[in-house]
């Protein structure tokens, strides 16, 4: 049993609130555009989703929905006694498939307005007054004819009003927006979901598209999840004949690559079948589901004197076991400089530090890595930028004292030194009492 475990309920709910915090403070103001499939509307957490929806609105993010219909066309034309016509993927859309793709797009877009409209006492959204706008933002073109078909009324985005957009989530609406597209001449043209979504978060600026799936996210071949990908990362996944994720999240990942491509900077998908996926993804700092980011997002980064409070959470435990020698705050603000850290969502994963000595050699001290993290190897990445920067500097030697971490440095190239290969200053200071062993690293200059 955890020791989270073993707290009460009522303080495991302050702990999140206020671990949650700087997650409130970061969304706030900033927007997002949900990628919402048809099937997620039908689903029995379809209630669930909206009241996070509804909290995300109170805490000032701006919200754009993006829903698809696909359950909802299919049962129309099944009900229609219509067959479903394909081209490559593309559904040909003939004047009597385009009335049910209208119909149900409506269908779909109602039953969101009316949900996002409750307020029934006892329930998360009493109180929450939401204003939801919806209209012709999008203008749609025909795909026309490909390979000698004519693909009719299926269409593509070819520009989207943004002015208006932004006008609306200005006054703290929630924009809802169905996949069809309006031309200057009247008609109606039937969109893909994911391109009006990814279009959307691009043309908006949008912070963050966050895609639902009914899995965990994107899995790997043993069904285990990915969690996050770099933009290289997608696209090599997408491209490998041997991935056979689900066709949810085969579209959503490619929304997400595109939109990420073109200057999201990240992207999420989450399940919309688990109850409180979304609010896990976006409060925790792991999260739920599969992140796709343009950078690193965990930040490697000079210290600032505003990082005093994170090291010394991070090294204090350390401190009291005997593994580093106690650094008061003051000892830290005047030796910030020497500082690197790796930091994530506002949180201090890894520290460590650069003492140049005048022989050409400099102290590798200080290298801690957040206990939930030790496993990532983030601790090597951050010796690696310290040794880069030590190089630019001419430093030509590592050093490093250290108790209990003596296999991990031998790990990272270091080999067993001694007092002697210590610059004088520092044998001078050398504690007999706790009987470190030196570590040594040359650098190649």
């Amino acid at each position: 049993m955890t020791q989270e475990n073993t707290k009460p309920m009522a303080q495991q709910y302050v702990d999140w609130f206020r671990d949650s915090s700087p997650y409130i403070n970061a969304h706030r103001g900033k927007t997002f555009v949900l990628m919402l499939p048809g099937e997620a509307v039908r689903h029995a957490n379809f209630a669930n989703i909206i009241y996070d929806i509804a909290l995300l609105n109170s805490l000032g993010v701006r919200l754009v929905i993006v829903h698809g219909t696909r359950p909802q066309v299919e049962q129309r034309l099944e009900l229609a006694e219509m067959d479903s016509l394909f081209h490559e993927n593309l559904r040909i859309t003939d004047p009597q498939a385009m009335t049910a793709i209208i119909h149900a797009a409506g269908e779909v877009r109602v039953d969101i307005e009316a949900a996002l409209s409750t307020g029934l006492p006892n329930s998360p959204m009493h109180g929450a007054h939401i204003q939801a706008v919806s209209g012709n933002f999008i203008t749609g073109m025909p795909l026309g004819v490909i390979d000698g078909t004519d693909l009719q009324f299926t269409g593509k985005v070819r520009r989207i009003n943004t002015k208006t957009m932004q006008q609306s989530l200005d006054l703290g609406a929630i924009l809802i927006v169905s996949p069809l597209g309006y031309s200057p001449t009247g008609e109606v043209f039937n969109l893909s979901f994911a391109e009006v979504a990814t279009q959307v978060a691009i043309n908006l600026n949008a912070d963050k598209i966050v895609s639902f799936v009914e899995g965990r996210g994107v899995e790997d071949e043993a069904g285990g999840l990915i969690r996050e990908f770099m933009l290289h990362e997608a696209e090599q996944y997408l491209n490998n004949e041997n991935s056979r994720p689900a066709h949810g999240s085969r579209l959503a990942l490619k929304a997400c690559f595109e939109a990420c491509t073109k200057g999201v900077p990240r992207a999420q998908i989450v399940s919309f079948s688990d109850d409180g996926a979304f609010l896990k993804e976006l409060f925790t700092r792991d999260g739920s589901g599969t992140m796709v980011y343009r950078d690193n997002y965990e930040q490697l980064r000079t210290a600032s004197i505003d990082d005093v409070g994170g090291i010394i959470e991070l090294i204090e435990p350390l401190e009291k076991a005997g593994i580093l020698v106690r650094r008061s705050r003051e000892m830290l603000e005047s030796e910030i400089e020497k500082f690197s850290v790796l930091e994530k969502d506002g949180t201090i994963l890894a520290c460590a530090a650069l003492y140049p000595y005048s022989t050409g050699a400099a102290e590798l001290a200080c290298v801690v890595t957040h206990p939930s993290y030790q496993k990532g190897g983030r601790a090597a990445k951050l010796l690696h930028q310290l040794e880069r920067h030590a190089m630019r500097a001419g430093i030509k030697e590592l050093f490093v004292l250290t108790t209990q971490t003596a296999h991990w440095f031998l790990e990272q190239g270091f080999v067993p030194g001694d007092i002697e290969t210590l610059p004088i200053e520092k044998q001078s200071l050398y504690n007999y009492q706790r009987k470190s062993k030196i570590f040594t690293k040359r650098l190649a200059i």
